[in-house]
């Protein structure tokens, strides 16, 4: 047995949205702590939107996240109408499915490209990348700017899009345009089919029992449905606070959560496990192979699971923009100025949760739980075991940092966390 002790400390993870840091502790050749560091600063948003309009506060938090700018304004557009008893017409319920399918399609392509695909290769960037393989890059970003495209035409833009708004969209779709897209989306199929083939053939595993939790919808659009866990629980959107806890994490500026007691996961993992019977027709037959590895354990199909999820958005969006004629309609209004009211969505990481409570038609409480805060304790979970399988391995310990790094940051990136969501608020009790 080794005995030796040791301390290692990765400073600003690369490859991930925001800043992190990742301390670990050996002792007599045993894991003593794991502890992943939230580096960015507390951003009180919650804090922030209180005695904001209502109607306005949906723009105010997607500055949250840039990247999931999009997920951010859903979200909390649909907190804002429940509490104000705001209907939203069929046709913007499949707008903002398509919004939410043009950011499935340009994040999953930038995490999975410019994030994993540089692992897989052993290279640090996906600009390294072989002569012989560099059509991967050109592959990967016109899978984003098909995802951007969609977003412009139905948002306005793909990052705060200000068409998107409580009761409705602001500006009529122009139908003239939509043909193009669809002709790119199509053309991109291929592309996303390669990125499959990649993520199903890599080696790597790393199987740990958990509890996977996702909101599960009838199409897979990542709007509205029931909160469902792995372990039997079904749960309505508006119950997630009473399953839901935060757990202070003393050495992060984000929080952890738990989830009826248990650590648990979020993310296209969950999704695929919990209800890929509900994936697109299409998406079913050109992605059978891989989707017969589903439901998983290893942390690592999670990335596989996002090349599902692309084709999925894809698919079910070339079928909207084919079967749907869009026309311009008014903003619905709120029916009353007082209320709560909870908006759950499936955002590129995970569920996210949305609270409002509102009072005179403005925000006086708000509680937001994203995706990234509550992957925070199961992600740590899986290093810890990570470091373990090391420590126990035949391994020379002088290549156990070395070893445990480069594992480590693999991990973390199979999870696709975003920190800057993840740190938006720190509840401090002063006595």
């Amino acid at each position: 047995m080794h005995t030796c002790d040791l301390d290692i400390s990765i400073n600003k993870l690369s490859k991930i949205e925001g800043h992190a840091d990742l301390d670990i502790k050996i002792r007599n050749g045993e894991v003593r702590d794991v502890n992943l560091r939230v580096a960015e600063n507390k951003r009180f948003y919650m804090k922030a939107v209180e005695g904001k309009p209502a109607i306005s506060v949906p723009q105010l938090v997607s500055r949250i996240c840039g990247t999931c700018s999009i997920a951010h304004l859903t979200a909390s557009i649909e907190a804002v109408e429940k509490a104000m008893e705001i209907k939203p017409s069929k046709q913007t319920i499949i707008l903002r499915k398509l919004m939410m399918y043009s950011l499935m399609i340009r994040d999953h392509a930038l995490h999975l490209c410019f994030f994993s695909l540089p692992d897989i290769f052993g290279i640090d960037s996906i600009l390294d990348l072989a002569e012989d393989k560099k059509e991967f890059i050109h592959e990967a970003l016109h899978i984003k700017e098909a995802g951007n495209n969609l977003s412009n035409l139905i948002g306005g833009r793909a990052v705060h899009a200000p068409f998107m708004a409580v009761g409705g969209f602001t500006n009529e779709i122009d139908n003239k345009k939509i043909k193009p897209i669809i002709k790119e989306l199509k053309n991109i199929r291929k592309y996303v089919i390669n990125l499959a083939e990649i993520f199903y053939n890599c080696p790597w595993e790393l199987e740990r029992e958990t509890n996977f939790v996702a909101l599960t919808t009838s199409d897979f659009s990542f709007l509205e449905g029931e909160i469902k866990s792995s372990d039997g629980y079904y749960i309505k959107e508006v119950d997630y606070g009473e399953h839901l806890k935060k757990m202070v994490i003393p050495y992060s500026q984000a929080s952890g959560y738990k989830f009826e007691g248990r650590e648990y996961m979020v993310g296209a993992l969950s999704r695929l496990n919990l209800n890929k019977e509900k994936l697109y027709k299409n998406t079913k037959k050109s992605m059978n192979k891989y989707l017969k590895l589903f439901p998983s354990y290893n942390i690592y199909h999670n990335n596989l699971a996002q090349a599902i999820e692309i084709m999925h958005s894809i698919d079910h969006a070339i079928d909207i923009l084919e079967n749907t004629k869009f026309k311009k309609e008014a903003i619905k209004k709120p029916k009353k100025q007082d209320g709560e009211g909870v908006g759950v969505i499936e955002a590129p990481r995970g569920t996210l949760y949305y609270w409002f409570k509102i009072k005179d038609g403005k925000v006086v409480k708000a509680d937001i739980a994203t995706p990234t805060a509550q992957n925070l304790i199961n992600m740590t979970s899986d290093l810890r075991q990570l470091v373990g399988v090391v420590c126990h391995s035949d391994k020379p310990m002088e290549t156990w940092e070395k070893l445990i790094k480069k594992h480590a940051e693999k991990i973390i990136r199979a999870y696709d966390p975003c920190m800057s969501c993840a740190s938006h608020f720190l509840k401090v009790n002063w006595e």
